[in-house]
């Protein structure tokens, strides 16, 4: 389980640091791609073959579907953390991510986002600034 806000540095050679409690789910490999608010995702390969699956079963025909094909499967990268921990993110996908020399690792149970700290800054002011509309979707789960 992936919990939790870390900040690392991006070395000069693009590669960043995973933090340590989340490694061990990591340790078979995983896939960097593109996320939906121009962040970065990374998925523990098992989440991510049951993730293609699914998405790989959508219709052709869909547009929707096949946009979100591209928006995933376009710019993943598969990679795996050196002894270091640490795992090489692509030049293209640090320029998606406007990732520079700072990264915010966001744990959301399953998978990892990845921010720069200027856009993770400003998604902190959207949730708390639309904290009460979440009330909702608490409501429906009986919490």
């Amino acid at each position: 389980m992936f919990l939790g806000t870390h900040e690392h540095a991006i070395d000069e050679k693009g590669r960043l640091a995973i933090p340590a409690r989340f490694r061990a789910e990591l340790a078979g490999g995983m896939v960097l791609t593109r996320g939906f608010d121009r962040c970065l995702l990374i998925f523990p390969l098992p989440f991510w073959s049951d993730l293609t699956r699914r998405v790989s079963s959508l219709s052709l025909v869909d547009e929707d579907a096949r946009m979100l094909r591209r928006l995933l499967f376009a710019s993943a990268s598969e990679q795996e953390m050196d002894r270091q921990g640490r795992v090489l993110l692509p030049q293209n996908l640090r320029e998606i991510g406007g990732l520079v020399d700072q990264a915010i690792l966001i744990g959301l149970d399953a998978f990892i986002e990845v921010w720069s700290p200027e856009r993770w800054r400003e998604v902190e002011e959207r949730l708390v600034s639309q904290g009460p509309r979440f009330d909702e979707q608490m409501r429906k789960l009986g919490i």
